[in-house]
């Protein structure tokens, strides 16, 4: 079951790119009974695998932003004590509330963009292959030439804002943060979708892996032996996800995963209110 659960996380996480690690905490309270306490730190060494691998295969075949996943990650990482220490001072009750909220913002976000830009619903995150359709973002602007980033003191201050907003959410909740930089990116840089979704995977692993230091500084423990096949099953899915995703990508995909992930924010809400 442990093994089965991680494959549907990287699997998901192939697919989307952004926002398929949400899937990982729900999946493991109900399906293995961990307490979200427990849930985050396992989802996040799972998300960290799928990530990784997923930012490795998307180095050779696009535009990974090493600079600003960077800056993202280790403005990430002085955050993410802040996102731990607002968990345990939370009652749990508040903070399943909290994750069914973000749950249902991320899912509209993903129906309403399947409607308005089904060109990047068809994108297949698992390969992040190719770098068209830039973005307009008015603050990260790409040099003509070079097609990098062009380095200001306005850019590097969004983008370390969406660093910390990431690492407090990752340590929060136990998830990734995809879904936090990927919009962000599109937002605010010319970033193309396959670039911003590279770079996202590659601040996803760093983040998490960091989170998960956090976690275990403040516990001291490694998590159950139950959680490893989780783990290692994040990665084959993601192996799955990058074989299968450029066969049945688009916007139909996105919006069954967003309602998807409708059904599960009720089931964490009901959950809560229990």
């Amino acid at each position: 079951m442990s093994l089965a659960l991680g494959i549907v996380v990287g699997l998901v996480l192939g697919l989307t790119g952004a926002g398929g690690s949400v899937f990982a905490v729900p999946l493991l309270m109900f399906g293995l009974g961990f307490s979200f306490t427990q849930a985050t730190p396992v989802a996040l060494l799972a998300v960290c695998a799928a990530a990784s691998f997923g930012t490795v295969v998307a180095w050779d075949v696009t535009y990974v932003r090493w600079r600003a996943a960077l800056l993202m990650s280790g403005v990430g990482a002085v955050f993410a004590p802040l996102g731990l220490i607002a968990a345990r001072a939370l009652p749990a009750e508040w903070l399943l509330r909290l994750f069914a909220g973000v749950l249902v913002i991320v899912a509209l976000r993903l129906i309403v963009q399947a409607q308005r830009r089904p060109e990047e619903a068809a994108v297949a995150r698992a390969t992040v292959a190719g770098d068209d359709g830039a973005a307009n973002g008015p603050i990260c602007r790409l040099h003509p030439r070079t097609g990098r980033l062009i380095w200001t003191r306005a850019s590097a201050s969004t983008i370390a804002a969406i660093g910390a907003a990431t690492g407090f959410a990752s340590s929060l909740l136990g998830v990734g943060g995809g879904f936090i930089i990927v919009p962000a990116l599109r937002t605010v840089s010319a970033l193309s979708i396959h670039s911003a979704i590279a770079t996202s995977l590659m601040a996803i692993a760093l983040t998490s892996a960091g989170s998960v230091l956090v976690h275990l500084a403040f516990d001291a423990q490694l998590p159950p032996a139950a959680a490893w096949p989780f783990i290692g099953g994040s990665l084959l899915g993601m192996i799955a996800g990058r074989r299968i995703a450029p066969r049945i990508v688009g916007p139909r995909l996105q919006q069954g995963f967003a309602l998807s992930m409708l059904l599960v924010a009720m089931l964490v809400g009901a959950r809560a209110l229990a």
